[in-house]
């Protein structure tokens, strides 16, 4: 007989992206729900890791990384937002952005630390606080415009506050933080002794006229912050599970300790590849280019609807209010409005209280435009229908 084991952690289930993609796979509905693109990276891209291959690069890299993808990172981080970080003691390679989050909390959340999220949050924030054994502290964005409130982000701030995890681009919503955003968190944070973590995944998917301010940018929470961000988002390549932390040398030493004993270290020719394309800074300089094309279709189409869209800031997810919709459906709720959606209308999308811990119902959904444009022209057609 299988022992019976007491589940350490019994609120966590499946995560709604794989709700929503089985459904969309057993209805053949148009998968506009999991961010991840339908169209194929770069085909040097692909011919990169091929050679790193051939060139015998498979064998285990040193435990940060790759030393000439780690420089690369650093030279780049130094180019786009001035801060200068030690490839050799500040920048590591992560199996992508959650291992790195996961990582980060394991590192220097202690039991009964406090851990402030900014809801509607990406899933992984909750459980990773938890299974650090810290408490999860929950801060609402302004409901509509999902704006950063400060006055509750201060009054939440406590002795036990650990860390402060914050997001921008913002993955559910799409919204930006601005310079002054920056600035205020900044000065909330100086007389503590709190850390930041700064999940930067969706760094160049930032629509004019906004630009992306990093919390590398700024010298006040630089010094406080692990700065995450993900390859795999940025070319089109989420499957390889590559991400960077930069992090000052001190706060590195902490995150590497936990690193060493939980993934060692990252897919070495990949990271190879990786280093040697990054050579060539325009695949990431033309992406807010090239997503904002997709946006602007999207949002197009949708607005022949009666979606009621939200501002596309940044990422590549369109929130649309339901609640102007003409069909009795839209009075289900968001999660059921989705599955509904899903199985007679055959888009698929997610809903926007899957980010909250209690469900907050606002009636918003979210839809994933990171699509060829033959998919979000067959999305929208089906959508025509509201």
């Amino acid at each position: 007989m299988t022992p019976q084991v007491t589940s350490k952690h019994p609120k966590m289930g499946t995560t709604i992206f794989s709700v929503m993609s089985a459904l969309a796979a057993e209805t053949g509905a148009v998968n506009l729900g999991q961010g991840f693109p339908d169209f194929e990276c770069d085909p040097h891209l692909v011919d990169q890791v091929t050679q790193a291959m051939k060139e015998g690069l498979n064998q285990y890299p040193p435990m940060p990384g790759a030393a000439p993808l780690r420089e690369a990172v650093s030279q780049k981080i130094e180019a786009l937002y001035g801060r200068h970080y030690d490839p050799q003691s500040e920048i590591t390679v992560t199996a992508g952005a959650t291992q790195a989050i996961l990582t980060t909390m394991l590192a220097v959340v202690h039991p009964g630390d406090e851990v402030i999220v900014l809801e509607p949050c990406y899933d992984c924030y909750v459980p990773n606080i938890e299974m650090a054994g810290g408490i999860v502290v929950r801060v609402p964005l302004t409901p509509g415009t999902f704006r950063p409130d400060f006055v509750k982000i201060q009054a939440a701030i406590t002795p036990k506050t650990r860390a402060i995890l914050i997001n921008s681009p913002h993955n559910p919503s799409g919204m930006v933080w601005r310079h002054e955003d920056m600035l205020k968190l900044q000065d909330i944070l100086a007389p503590t002794q709190v850390l930041l973590i700064s999940d930067e995944v969706y760094e160049h998917m930032v629509y004019a006229p906004l630009k992306h301010h990093s919390a590398s940018s700024y010298a006040g929470l630089a010094a406080r912050a692990f700065v995450v961000s993900s390859f795999g988002k940025t070319y089109h390549v989420t499957g390889w599970k590559v991400g960077t932390v930069a992090a000052p040398a001190s706060l590195t030493a902490e995150f590497r300790k936990v690193h060493q004993f939980n993934v060692f270290t990252v897919n070495t020719p990949v990271q190879h590849a990786l280093a040697r394309y990054m050579q060539n800074p325009r695949p990431y300089l033309d992406l807010p280019q090239f997503y904002q094309r997709k946006r602007d279709l999207f949002r197009d189409g949708l607005s022949k609807t009666n979606f009621k869209m939200l501002p596309g800031e940044g990422t590549y997810f369109q929130c649309v209010d339901i609640s102007e919709l003409s069909v009795p459906e839209k009075n289900l709720g968001e999660s059921q409005f989705c599955q509904w959606l899903t199985r007679e209308i055959g888009v698929a999308a997610i809903p926007m209280s899957a980010f909250y811990g209690d469900g907050f119902d606002q009636n918003v959904i979210r839809f994933c435009f990171a699509k060829q444009d033959s998919t979000l022209q067959s999305a929208l057609a089906r959508l025509a229908k509201l």
